[in-house]
């Protein structure tokens, strides 16, 4: 993957993180664990897959890890993941 590409899947994954964790750790923990995949575009317009799951860290109750993946459809391997852990207190 060239770093033109790689850059736009990380700046689409860097804006997902943000919105994946929105909402807090009170809203996301009654759904919590919950995952999906959909498609849509990174900011240069190119057409990517949305992966967003949110996991405990530890044991369900405590921290949400919150992990986000975009990738183009034909090299899923070759995307962006990124990873937040959202605390109790992060409400």
């Amino acid at each position: 993957m060239n770093a033109a590409v790689h850059d736009d899947l990380e700046a689409a994954a860097r804006e997902e993180l943000v919105q994946a964790c929105d909402l807090g750790w009170r809203a996301l923990s009654p759904c919590t664990p919950w995952g999906d995949t959909f498609e849509g575009f990174s900011p240069q317009g190119r057409p990517v897959c949305f992966e967003r799951n949110y996991m405990w860290e530890d044991a369900p109750g405590g921290d949400i890890r919150v992990e986000v993946h975009v990738y183009e459809a034909r090299a899923f391997e070759a995307g962006v993941r990124l990873v937040q852990t959202l605390t109790q207190n992060q409400s």
